[in-house]
């Protein structure tokens, strides 16, 4: 029984120091998407911020494809030592596991929930022509008109396009889908008015909301987003409906307890600091700095709820 006491204070005592040392060496964040978008930029200040804190460099290594899974199926196949960690986003978390079934990795699995960093609302816009001036208006024009609405998305799966469809869904309008290759594309054809409506990041609506070449009907959150407190949040038409693109960092499972405090720490304490929250803020990004535990619930009912709204819709990739 003494050995077995001695054993467990020697044990305890390793991890301590661990934690202490740690890191001894550089740290790789992989992302799943190219340089330039939120989730690149998140990862970016996340990572400067930790290489301050912890006084070892934070390399942020671009890993785009397939929706982000690329990247994170990366990060399962990584050591668990706490030296990769990943930026990871709804997309590749809590959306693909109902598109892509054959995914090399299980998002409540595979990873070691660190924090989130926060999310982004986004924002449902409209083609100046369209007649409608509040998410209550377009969805009394869509029961008058069936189908006659055209609403673009990102591509097939995107948040984008599950966002419009959850809105079918909680309202019964009758709305047709026209995906492109990527958010650019989606918006020039919105303000071209070729197509009448997308929910889109507010960062990349905001200008031509500015510039009146698009109409802001509501933005997505639960509540209204800090970066455009005028607008109403769609639940406020159309309660329940909540969705936002997040972004966090996650380690490959079975990081150390140590390692993953240590992290969250530091990352719970950057969200706090009032430039960086500001920062975030001036990207529509709502601060978090939630707990492992908070994010790992908050993630497992995400991939219920966008299962279910994949299987309403008849989403497929092809």
């Amino acid at each position: 029984m003494r050995a077995f006491i001695a054993f467990c204070a020697l044990a305890a005592g390793f991890g301590a120091a661990f934690a202490q040392d740690y890191p001894v060496k550089p740290i790789r964040m992989l992302v799943g998407f190219p340089p330039g978008g939120p989730t690149d930029l998140a990862a970016r200040m996340a990572g400067q911020h930790l290489t301050e804190a912890l006084g070892q460099q934070v390399i942020v290594e671009n890993r785009p494809g397939a929706g982000g899974t690329v990247s994170m199926t990366a990060l399962a196949q990584a050591a668990p030592d706490g030296y990769t960690l990943a930026l990871a986003s709804n997309g590749e978390m809590a959306i693909s596991p109902s598109l892509r079934p054959a995914l090399a990795y299980d998002p409540m699995k595979s990873v070691a929930f660190v924090s989130r960093i926060g999310a982004s609302q986004l924002v449902l816009v409209v083609h100046p022509s369209l007649p409608v001036k509040s998410v209550g208006e377009l969805i009394a024009l869509a029961r008058a008109r069936p189908a006659a609405i055209n609403f673009a998305s990102s591509g097939v799966g995107s948040t984008a396009h599950l966002s419009s469809e959850l809105l079918k869904h909680m309202t019964g309008i009758d709305i047709v889908h026209v995906p492109y290759k990527g958010a650019g594309p989606a918006m020039a054809e919105l303000t071209g008015g070729q197509v009448q409506m997308l929910i889109t990041g507010f960062a990349g609506a905001a200008p031509h909301v500015k510039a009146a070449r698009l109409r802001a009907l509501g933005a997505t959150g639960a509540k209204r987003m800090a970066a455009m407190p005028d607008l109403p949040a769609i639940a406020e038409t159309v309660p329940g409906y909540e969705v936002t693109s997040w972004y966090g960092i996650v380690a490959p499972a079975g990081a150390s307890r140590q390692v993953i405090t240590r992290l969250h720490g530091v990352l719970a304490a950057m969200t706090r600091q009032p430039e960086i929250a500001a920062r975030l803020v001036s990207l529509g990004i709502d601060p978090e700095g939630s707990s492992p535990e908070e994010f790992a619930t908050r993630t497992r009912l995400e991939i219920a709820k966008w299962a279910k709204v994949v299987k309403l819709a008849g989403v497929k990739l092809d």
